[in-house]
Order: C-alpha cells, then sequence, then structure tokens
C-alpha cells in the first residue's frame, strides 16, 4: 500500500514540521520540547516511511505515523529487504539525503539478549537499527548495504518485558566487574541512537522508565547527539548516558550530522543533575599525524571545563578504530575525504569481530603502543578519567 505524499513546491522544499500535533493545544507556560525546534527539524524532516504491517498497526506504530502526516507510506514484508533501499549502490549519492528523510518500521521479532563484558554486562535487544546523524566510520551499515536511515522496531512493549525477565533472572550481582561495581549493566542502543531515536517516539523514554525500577541494573547508551528532551525522564541513577568524544577537527570530518563536541561536553553536568550517570567514550580513536597533540589538547580541555561532580563519577571508554573494506567503498562514493585518514592499509591489519564481521584494525604492535600512548595522556591531563577498558 503505497500512501500518496502532497505536491513539493517549486524549488527549495520547504522544511516540514517533524511531528504534525496541529491538533493539540498548546500548554500555556509550557516549555516547547526540543524535538519540535528547528535542530531538531534539521535532522530529520521524515517525508518516506517504509514499514512492516504489523509495525503500522502497532500502537507505537499509530503513535509515530499520528506524527507523520503528509509522509508517503510503502508497506514492506520486511524492515530488512527493502529493494529501493539495501543493496542498491545508487543511494551512495544520496547518503545523507536518505537518513534526513526516510523512516523504516519494523517488528523486532527475535528479542536475545547476549553477553558482553566489554562496556555492559549484557547487549540488550535494542529498539531502534541506523541512524539520522552520518559518521563515517559506523558499522551498522556494513550490514544492510547503501543505505542506513533509522529502523525503529514498534514492539517495545516485548522488548521491555524481555530485559525485565533477563534482569529478574539475573538476580543481584555479587562481583564487581569493569562494567560497573554493584549493578548489572544492559547496553540498549547498541545498533542506533537513542538520543536521535528520541525525536520520534517514545522508545527510550519507556526504556529508562523501565529501568527506573530495577534496583539490580542500570541502562546503557552511547551518543553522540545531545537531546534536551531527555533531561526529563527522571532516570534516578539507572541510566548511563556514555557521550562519545574526539579531538574536534576528527569529529568535523567523521560524525558527520552529529552534535559538536563542545556541546557533548557542555551537556555532561546538566544530565548528570537530571539524574543519568555520566560517562565518556573516547572514540574512535583515530592515528594520523598530530592525534597525540589533539587528544592532549581534548583531555586538558575536559579537566578544564568539567565541573568536579562530574569528574567525581565519570569513567571512560578507549575505543579504537575498526573499519571495513566494504564501508570504504561506500564513504568513496559519498565522503571520500574521510577514507584519507580512515583506511590505512600500511597502519591496519584484518580480523574477524566476534559478529562474524571480516573488519580491518590497526596492527597489534601500532594498536599496543597507541593505546598506552592515550593512557599516558589521561594520566597527565585528565587523571581523574578513569579508564573502564580500553579496546
Amino acid at each position: 500500500m503505497v500512501q500518496p505524499s502532497p505536491g513539493a513546491a517549486p524549488g527549495e522544499p520547504e522544511q516540514q514540521a517533524l511531528f504534525g500535533w496541529s491538533d493539540i493545544a498548546a500548554t500555556p507556560d509550557a516549555r516547547p520540547a526540543f524535538r519540535d525546534s528547528p535542530e531538531a527539524r534539521r535532522m530529520l524532516d521524515v517525508r518516506e516511511v517504509y514499514a512492516e504491517p504489523a509495525a503500522l498497526d502497532s500502537p507505537r506504530g499509530r503513535q509515530i505515523m499520528a506524527r507523520l502526516p503528509g509522509a508517503r507510506v510503502t508497506e514492506v514484508a520486511s524492515h530488512w529487504g527493502i529493494p529501493s533501499l539495501h543493496g542498491n549502490d545508487g543511494n551512495t549519492a544520496r547518503w545523507v539525503r536518505i537518513k534526513t528523510g526516510t523512516l523504516v518500521l519494523g517488528v523486532k521479532h527475535t528479542l536475545r539478549t547476549r553477553p558482553n563484558g566489554r562496556s555492559a554486562d549484557w547487549i540488550a535487544p535494542g529498539p531502534s537499527n541506523g541512524c539520522a546523524m552520518a559518521c563515517a566510520y559506523c558499522y551498522v551499515p556494513r550490514r544492510k548495504g547503501y543505505a542506513n536511515p533509522i529502523t525503529l522496531f514498534t514492539n517495545i512493549e516485548a522488548i521491555v518485558a524481555h530485559v525485565r525477565r533477563h534482569v529478574r533472572a539475573q538476580g543481584p550481582k555479587t562481583e564487581p566487574n569493569q562494567c560497573d561495581p554493584q549493578a548489572w549493566v544492559y547496553d540498549i542502543g547498541e545498533n542506533g541512537d537513542c538520543s536521535v531515536d528520541a525525536l520520534i517516539c517514545d522508545n527510550t523514554a519507556d526504556l529508562v522508565a523501565a529501568f527506573r525500577g530495577m534496583p539490580t541494573a542500570k541502562a546503557s547508551f552511547a551518543t553522540k547527539f545531545v537531546n534536551p528532551d531527555l533531561l526529563a525522564l527522571d532516570p534516578q541513577g539507572r541510566t548511563r548516558v556514555r557521550f562519545s568524544l574526539m579531538p574536534a577537527d576528527d569529529a568535523r570530518l567523521l560524525d558527520i550530522r552529529t552534535s559538536p563536541i563542545d556541546r557533548r561536553i557542555a551537556a555532561a553536568a546538566d544530565f548528570l543533575d537530571a539524574g543519568y550517570e555520566v560517562h565518556f567514550n573516547l572514540s574512535p580513536v583515530i592515528l594520523r599525524p598530530g592525534w597525540q597533540q589533539d587528544w592532549a589538547d581534548l583531555l586538558a580541555h575536559l579537566d578544564d571545563v568539567l565541573p568536579t561532580r562530574v569528574k567525581q563519577q565519570a569513567a571512560a571508554e578507549i575505543i579504537m578504530l575498526t573499519h571495513n573494506r566494504s564501508l570504504h567503498e561506500v564513504n568513496l562514493g559519498w565522503h571520500p575525504r574521510a577514507e584519507e585518514v580512515l583506511w590505512q592499509p600500511a597502519a591496519q591489519e584484518t580480523k574477524r569481530s566476534q559478529n562474524g564481521a571480516l573488519n580491518v584494525r590497526y596492527s597489534r604492535d601500532i594498536k599496543r603502543q597507541s593505546l598506552t600512548h592515550l593512557r599516558q595522556l589521561i594520566a597527565t591531563h585528565a587523571p581523574w578519567l578513569r579508564v573502564r577498558y580500553a579496546f
């Protein structure tokens, strides 16, 4: 089934509001939601929706579509098999446009929590796949091919119920580990960005609310997007936000459509005060001329601007760049400058990842030396920043 979209005006299309709530009266003196702001509309101007019928018929699917009254809807049998998106190399030149204007709605049929032991104890079944941002090194499109817009899973009730059952089955955590000394940590955003998902629906809010009532566990997600709406979710210490950081010059080149690095840093205190645990991902570490000085400057900036209350509870993950030949080839079609720093065959070697993918990483000796150097920089410029793990 295809629902026609309204005709576009000649010339540059006018930016549509992301959510069409014109029939709902505004509450006097209410603070406008960030998701209705011009910045949110620049991030997402959804005009094309591909949806499984069951996703459209679900309460969450109906909620989402009520906010997108002008979007063209095409029903598909599977969110994974959309010929016009996946495997269509003609989409490379439209990489960012697709992320801005296209949304996929699906049902997550396989609900499985799997062990991790690095960033989190467990990887929960995620509420989304894909992202509206366009980081050149992102691993998610390696499995999709040529297009990677947000896919939202609308059966959020089933996802939350699965996680609750899993948490109950674990019982209390009896031994501290690098993930957390007391709570079982569940990564809820492995294949997407929960801050961006919250611009479209309440999946993130539902998960934060669920973990609020789980005293033996906490949620965790990494983000490169500052969404002030998350400050109102009242996590009560049961959700960990990990702001991803890298030197600003690297971010300007590689972190396309993300919040600037200084804004991510500035948000740390606000999120802590709103009840989140706030950590940092030093990720990915890109080795190129001058990387040591730029990381030293970033760490010194953290030390200068972060208040003591953030430093006292902060911890970090260090993640070295992992790349992939197929993603390298895709990037050459839309952002070749990124590959000047990401693709370094002389310094990289092939390695099969835990998920079975064949990727390239910095060679073992180069990676070991670089991690040692970065740890020394942390000890010198931000000695309060505990490193939970380095990979």
